[in-house]
């Protein structure tokens, strides 16, 4: 069964380490050695974490010389963000509904109650 890419998104964000990993990304591209650097954790299981990632469609890796430098692909990003907007506006709405209100109640405009 394939699961569609925003799914695929998700779950790989879900991972605190890929949260990491995609934060230093956001910076340039990195070897896996570089990527590892601040955890406690074996280059295989860095590795493991950037398969996910690859996978997701969140990072691409490429060949350069003697190294498989990994980078952060913006149109995966973008789609996880585009959902994100859509709830965004909602609450944003809802908040402003909301502080409308609270502020008639506190001019009096309003006791609180429907009819």
């Amino acid at each position: 069964m394939k699961v569609d890419p925003l799914s695929a998104a998700f779950a790989a964000l879900a991972d605190p380490t890929r949260r990491a990993i995609l934060a230093r990304l956001s910076q340039g591209k990195a070897s896996v050695g570089e990527l590892a650097a601040p955890f406690a954790m074996s280059l295989p299981a860095v590795s493991k974490h950037l398969k996910v990632l690859e996978t997701s469609g969140l990072i691409s890796r490429s060949m350069e010389a003697q190294w498989r430098p990994a980078r952060l692909e913006p149109a995966a990003m973008k789609a996880v963000a585009d959902w994100l907007d859509q709830y965004r506006r909602f609450w944003d709405g809802s908040f402003d509904r909301l502080d409308s209100f609270l502020t008639e109640i506190q001019r009096g405009g309003d006791d609180g109650t429907r009819n």
